[in-house]
C-alpha cells in the first residue's frame, strides 16, 4: 500500500470530522450543516491534485457552471442567494457514502477470499446481481451499489455487464420503493398521491427491467466469465442484517430520520461495536488506518458529488429566478402532459442534469388537482428510474465512476437501448394510469 502524505492524512481526518458533524446534526444538539459541507470541501481541496484527471476535469466544470449560474441569478436577475450555504449541495449524500465505507471494518482483513456460495456466471449471474441490488437497494439505497460492487470486485475489475446490472438494479427500485430517495421527493411535491396505484404500476415495470437487463446483456456480451452476486445466505448476511436494522430504526427507533440519515450513522456504529469486542486499542487502530488510508481514497466520489450538488443549486436558483412563480406550464396534468414531462426529464438527464432537477422544476410550474397528484408522482418516479440509469451525472453513475473508474458517458452509451425500451413501456403505463386516476 502506498504511503500516505501528511496532506492526505489531514484530508482523511477532515472527512471523518465531516461524518461526525453530520451524525451530530441528527441529534439536534447543534446545527452543523454548514460545518459538514465546509469540512468535506476543504478535504477535496487538499486532495485535488490526487483526483484522477478525468474526474478532476469533470468536477471542475460542474463547479464552474454552478458558480456561474449563481452569479447570473444574483447579479442579472437579482435573486436571493444564500452564499454561506452554497456548498451544502449533496454534502448529505457524500457523508452517507463516507459512513458506508466503514462497512469494510466489519470482519477482519484476511486477504482476498472467494465469495461464499456458488460462483454463478452467465445470464443467471447477471439476474442474481440485479435481484440482489434491486431488493436490497429498495431499503439501503445507494449504499447497496458499494456493498455489492465491492463483493464482485473481489474477483477482479468489474466488467461492463456487471456495471450495468448494478446500475439498472438500483435505478429501477425508484419506480416503487417507499424507502427510496425518489419517493421522498415526489411525496413532498405531490402529497396527495396514492401509493397503491404507484406500486401497482411501478413494481411490474421494475421486474421488466430485470428481465430486459438479463436478456439484453446475454445477447450483447459473452457472460461465460462474468460473475454474478452470490445469493448464498452467507453473502446476504451482512446486507440483509443492515437492511433489517435500517427498518427497525426507520419504523420504531428514529422514524423522524430519512433512510439516508439512518444509514449514515448506523453503519459506522455497527462497525465500531463489532470491533470493540477485540478491545479499544484494536478498534482505534482500525479506525485510524481507515481514516488515513481509505477515506482519502474516496476523493473521486466525494468531489463528484459535491460539485454536482453545486451545479444543481446553481441551476435551480437560476431557473427560479428566470421563471418566477406565477406562470403555469399546463392547465391540467393528464396523459399527454405526463408523457411530455417524462420525455423532457429523461432528455435533461441525458444532458447531464439529475432527474431531481427536472422533477422539482416541473412541480414548481404545474398546478395539481385530485388524482393528478398520483399521476405526477408516477411520472416523477419513472423519470428518476430511467434518468438515473442513463444520465452520466446521476448519483448512481457518479458513485460507479468515483469508486471504480467507469466513465459516466460510457454507462450512458451502454444504457441507451435499455432506456429507450423502458421509456416506451413507461409512456404506455402513464397513459393507462391517467385513465384510472384522472
Amino acid at each position: 500500500m502506498q504511503e500516505t502524505t501528511s496532506r492526505q492524512r489531514l484530508a482523511g481526518v477532515l472527512i471523518l470530522l465531516g461524518l461526525i458533524a453530520q451524525i451530530l446534526a441528527f441529534t439536534g444538539w447543534m446545527p452543523t450543516t454548514h460545518i459538514v459541507s465546509y469540512l468535506l470541501w476543504l478535504a477535496v481541496a487538499l486532495l485535488w491534485r490526487d483526483i484522477p484527471k478525468r474526474s478532476r476535469v469533470q468536477a471542475g466544470v460542474l463547479m464552474g457552471l454552478g458558480l456561474l449560474m449563481l452569479f447570473v441569478a444574483r447579479f442579472v436577475y437579482d435573486a436571493e442567494v444564500d452564499w454561506p450555504a452554497m456548498l451544502q449541495g449533496n454534502a448529505f449524500v457524500a457523508a452517507m457514502l463516507v459512513g458506508v465505507s466503514f462497512i469494510s471494518l466489519v470482519g477482519k482483513q484476511q486477504g482476498r477470499k472467494k465469495a461464499p456460495g456458488k460462483r454463478l456466471t452467465g445470464s443467471g449471474g447477471i439476474l442474481r446481481t440485479w435481484l440482489g441490488v434491486h431488493f436490497l437497494g429498495t431499503i439501503l439505497n445507494m449504499s447497496t451499489i458499494i456493498m455489492v460492487g465491492d463483493r464482485l470486485a473481489r474477483s477482479g475489475p468489474l466488467s461492463i455487464p456487471q456495471y450495468l446490472a448494478l446500475n439498472r438494479g438500483l435505478a429501477s427500485a425508484a419506480t416503487w420503493s417507499p424507502f427510496f430517495a425518489s419517493m421522498g421527493v415526489v411525496i413532498a411535491l405531490a402529497p396527495r398521491m396514492e401509493y397503491s396505484y404507484v406500486a401497482l404500476f411501478g413494481l411490474p415495470l421494475a421486474m421488466v427491467s430485470g428481465l430486459l437487463t438479463t436478456f439484453e446483456l446475454g445477447r450483447r456480451f459473452d457472460l461465460s466469465e462474468v460473475y454474478g452476486f452470490s445469493l448464498a445466505p452467507r453473502s446476504l448476511l451482512m446486507p440483509a442484517t443492515m437492511a433489517l436494522l435500517v427498518m427497525v430504526f426507520h419504523f420504531w427507533l428514529t422514524p423522524e430520520l430519512s433512510i439516508v440519515g439512518i444509514i449514515t450513522f448506523l453503519i459506522p456504529t455497527v462497525a465500531l461495536l463489532y470491533n470493540l469486542h477485540e478491545g479499544p486499542r484494536y478498534t482505534l487502530r482500525r479506525i485510524h488506518q481507515h481514516t488515513i488510508n481509505r477515506l482519502p481514497a474516496m476523493r473521486g466520489e466525494i468531489s463528484l458529488f459535491l460539485s454536482a450538488g453545486l451545479l444543481t443549486l446553481g441551476l435551480s436558483t437560476l431557473v427560479a429566478a428566470v421563471a418566477g412563480s406565477e406562470w403555469t406550464l399546463f392547465e391540467s396534468f393528464g396523459a399527454s402532459q405526463g408523457m411530455a414531462s417524462f420525455i423532457g426529464i429523461v432528455l435533461s438527464a441525458l444532458a447531464g442534469l439529475h432527474p431531481i432537477i427536472g422533477v422539482s422544476v416541473l412541480a414548481s410550474i404545474v398546478s395539481l388537482q385530485g388524482g393528478e397528484h398520483t399521476l405526477f408522482a408516477f411520472v416523477g418516479l419513472c423519470s428518476w428510474a430511467v434518468g438515473t440509469s442513463v444520465g452520466p451525472l446521476s448519483g448512481i453513475n457518479l458513485t460507479l465512476q468515483g469508486r471504480y473508474g467507469i466513465s459516466g458517458y460510457r454507462m450512458m452509451k451502454n444504457n441507451l437501448l435499455y432506456a429507450a425500451i423502458m421509456s416506451l413501456l413507461t409512456l404506455g403505463s402513464i397513459a393507462v394510469m391517467s385513465y384510472l386516476v384522472t
